[in-house]
């Protein structure tokens, strides 16, 4: 869960270096990472808590995409993309939360 420990591990699994955040002082600790596959690419799969409900945040390199929040059988997702990165976040928090931990994340990565 230590930031320190999680971004260094994707040294080797994956060709691009992800940005790991915790996020425990906005209410959205992490909890690890994982290497996931979407079609047959290696994604960065961060995993993160909001009151006892997990957030997954999947990171891959790839061209900008239009900003977009949608639900899904209950699950609310939004993608953004920043600095040659996209990044689709999946969880079954309220919308509102998603939209937070969305905003905490992407200011931490930019610190």
């Amino acid at each position: 869960s230590d930031q320190h420990t999680v971004k260094p591990w994707f040294n080797g699994k994956i060709d691009f270096s992800p940005p790991v955040s915790d996020l425990v002082k906005d209410g959205f600790p992490l909890v690890g990472g994982r290497v996931d596959y979407i079609g047959d690419r290696a994604v960065a799969a961060l995993v993160y808590r909001r009151h006892g409900h997990v957030i997954n945040l999947f990171i891959w390199p790839a061209a900008s995409a239009a900003q977009t929040t949608t639900v899904h059988d209950g699950y609310n997702m939004t993608q953004w993309s920043d600095g040659g990165l996209v990044f689709w976040a999946i969880s079954d928090v309220a919308a509102g939360d998603l939209a937070e931990f969305e905003s905490f994340f992407r200011a931490a990565a930019r610190a």
